[in-house]
């Protein structure tokens, strides 16, 4: 695990974005395993800019996004299908066939769960695997107490991250009680995991992750166990982390 401090938001996302485009550089046929929420959002802006200045191109990318919201339609302004339009993919040149995120209203969400972990696997797995992390140390939406050997499956959400969610609706009655996300077992096959992490709000839960114990009451411990992890974190999210952990840069 390496962890990269930059000295504010748009410094991380930038540094994030050079790792992703390196790994698009080097790979003919790259999958990413895509993110949602406000973390990632400078991150996708710095994509969209260099697809603009010709740096890079989207068109033999494959996407996988972590999660969707149960019942809600590609459409709703607050689907992850509308987001990951929105903030990327309507910048870019990725085909609309190698896009893919869980189907919400899928009439069997089983049988789509399944589904989903078959086309990941179709196309060799994930090559970067982009996460955030929450507060009670939930990734994707694999709430606390989500088994370690879990696949992509339909999952409660813990009312914390319904309320950390609720600002993007008109109501917290609003927020979907369950959705669709990869499982840690998805996640952990990736073959690199760039973690994004600002603001002090998150300070905690990032120190819980690098000095706690690896259990699945906090289901981002087990980053601790891949063998290729990257954490890019702001100065404000990693105040309680030891210095000697952490690599300084811009």
């Amino acid at each position: 695990m390496k962890i990269i401090q930059t000295k504010n938001y748009q410094s991380m996302s930038k540094l994030a974005s050079q790792y992703v485009i390196n790994t698009l550089k080097q790979i003919d046929k790259p999958v990413l395993g895509l993110a949602t929420g406000s973390t990632p959002e400078g991150l996708y802006q710095h994509l969209i800019k260099a697809y603009q200045t010709h740096q890079i191109s989207f068109a033999n990318v494959s996407t996988f996004n972590l999660d969707e919201y149960v019942g809600l339609d590609k459409e709703d302004k607050n689907s992850y299908h509308y987001y990951m339009h929105k903030f990327l993919f309507n910048h870019v040149d990725v085909p609309s066939r190698n896009i893919h995120l869980p189907n919400g209203i899928a009439n069997d969400l089983n049988v789509e769960c399944t589904s989903y972990e078959n086309r990941i696997q179709s196309v060799g797995g994930i090559h970067i695997q982009i996460l955030g992390i929450g507060k009670n140390g939930h990734i994707g939406f694999n709430e606390p107490g989500t088994s370690f050997e879990s696949r992509t499956h339909v999952v409660d959400l813990d009312e914390s991250t319904r309320r950390a969610n609720a600002r993007f609706f008109d109501s917290f009655d609003e927020v979907p009680n369950q959705a669709i996300t990869m499982g840690i077992q998805s996640i952990m096959q990736a073959k690199e995991i760039l973690l994004l992490v600002s603001g002090s709000e998150k300070a905690e839960a990032l120190e819980k992750l690098v000095n706690g114990k690896v259990n699945e009451d906090f289901p981002a411990s087990i980053l601790q166990t891949h063998q290729n992890v990257k954490i890019i974190a702001d100065k404000a999210a990693l105040e309680n982390i030891s210095y000697r952990y952490v690599s300084e840069t811009m």
